[in-house]
């Protein structure tokens, strides 16, 4: 899980891209979740960019999207679901978003933040009180705020091979023993000081936003994100119905296409917080919109000042909440960033 993506105030590209390649190119359009026809306007043009980068880095498919804070503006899909078979990609096809969820779960955090239910600079041991005891005294006083910018001093990763075969835990039972297992040990550096992506950072969040609102987080991101953003085709996990080309399937970075497809096909479900989300270009970009609508003042998820506090890094970093906010010529200025993976598909905002 990456983190790279293109973003202004005014619009941003989405691209998604399942890994590897394929000689040829086919366009498709399609309708989007509501049945109705997918923006046209500029769809031949976008396509046309999409199609030699397809070539020259031999990919099976590429799907672009730009995006304002008016919504969806065109979209475009070329190539195939899969290396070596003529099914086409659509504009309508689930692409894995990997590490782009981290921004929906910074969002999790936000409303329950102006809810009351928690501040940015809640602690682990007060939401733990629990567990704190078997906390190092260090990581006791790691924050929410530090979670979410990858500055609390956690490792980027467990072993997360040990939590794929505990079909008899809850997923929220499996992120309390992430929890357990990462807050035991003194953190790398004092929190609050260094940067270090960590994808066991947002699975501590996700436990703290279970264990504040007694839900699932897959659950909470359901009910307190997808549906009141109209995302009407966003889930969870791996993509497609297990053998069959409904989707794109995933590919390894040797150009082959991976043994299996299917939801299972996917990073351990304890992960989720930090990259399990699907969804389709529609869908993903309803979030992008409210994230540039919130940014500029107008009707949003939230308040102004939250997505203010969202992409606002802190003093000499480049890492916000769920964003990376950098410099770039082609974009007038600052830019919010961040890409995906799941070693299966790619995607980039």
């Amino acid at each position: 899980m990456a983190t790279k993506v293109v973003r202004n105030l005014l619009s941003l590209l989405i691209a998604l891209v399942p890994l590897i390649g394929a000689t040829g190119c086919r366009r498709s359009a399609g309708t989007n979740e509501g049945g109705l026809s997918m923006p046209r306007d500029g769809e031949a043009e976008l396509a046309g960019m999409l199609e030699p980068i397809a070539r020259k880095f031999r990919l099976p498919a590429i799907a672009g999207a730009l995006v304002t804070s008016n919504g969806l503006k065109t979209a475009a899909a070329v190539g195939f679901r899969k290396w070596g078979n003529p099914v086409p990609v659509t504009v309508n096809d689930l692409w894995h978003l990997g590490s782009d969820t981290k921004a929906m779960t910074a969002v999790l955090a936000a409303r329950l933040v102006e809810e009351g239910q928690l501040r940015w600079e809640t602690r682990v041991d007060e939401v733990f009180p629990d567990l704190a005891s078997v906390f190092h005294p260090q990581a006791r006083t790691i924050t929410v705020e530090q979670l979410l910018m990858h500055r609390a001093g956690l490792v980027p990763n467990l072993n997360w091979g040990r939590y794929f075969g505990s079909e008899n835990d809850a997923v929220r039972d499996q992120r309390l023993r992430a929890v357990r297992e990462a807050l035991s040990k003194p953190p790398g550096h004092t929190p609050g000081t260094h940067f270090e992506y960590s994808n066991l950072g947002y699975v501590v969040c996700g436990a703290m936003l279970e264990r504040r609102t007694d839900q699932a987080w897959e659950d909470l991101i359901q009910k307190r994100l997808f549906e009141p953003l109209g995302m009407g085709e966003a889930g969870q996990g791996g993509l497609g119905t297990v053998g069959s080309l409904d989707q794109p399937w995933g590919h390894t970075a040797s150009a082959k296409p991976v043994a299996a497809n299917g939801p299972a096909q996917d990073n351990p479900p304890v992960l989720g917080p930090a990259g399990r989300v699907h969804a389709s270009l529609g869908s993903w970009a309803r979030f992008i919109a409210d994230q540039l609508r919130g940014a500029r003042g107008a009707s949003a998820l939230l308040k102004r000042e939250t997505y203010v506090r969202l992409h606002q890094p802190p003093p000499g970093g480049e890492y916000a909440l769920g964003w990376m906010v950098v410099p770039r010529d082609w974009g007038g200025g600052l830019v919010l960033t961040h890409a995906g993976c799941n070693t299966k598909h790619y995607a980039i905002a």
